[in-house]
């Protein structure tokens, strides 16, 4: 999945070991599970060579999109090597 993290959500997520995001749209952080049961342990966090990216690696428990699936890219792809889908 893709959220948002800023500085505090990072934070929260390394204290924690489990996945916490900023909500934009409510200005509010939410821990990803804690309504759900969806949850995120946290394995490892890396920074792009820039520092302006994060790839958060997660167990995760159950579905991690909204809309029921393991992940918020399956069967949404637009390109693929060979042509578009």
């Amino acid at each position: 999945m893709l959220a948002w993290m800023d500085a505090e959500a990072l934070h929260r997520t390394l204290d924690t070991g489990t996945a916490t995001y900023f909500s934009r749209s409510r200005d509010e952080y939410w821990v990803k599970g804690e309504t759900s049961g969806n949850t995120q342990a946290v394995v490892s966090v890396a920074v792009d060579c820039d520092g302006d990216a994060l790839l958060v690696r997660v167990d995760q428990t159950g579905v991690a999109c909204h809309t029921g699936t393991r992940t918020c890219f399956t069967g949404r792809e637009i390109w693929h090597e060979g042509g578009t889908r």
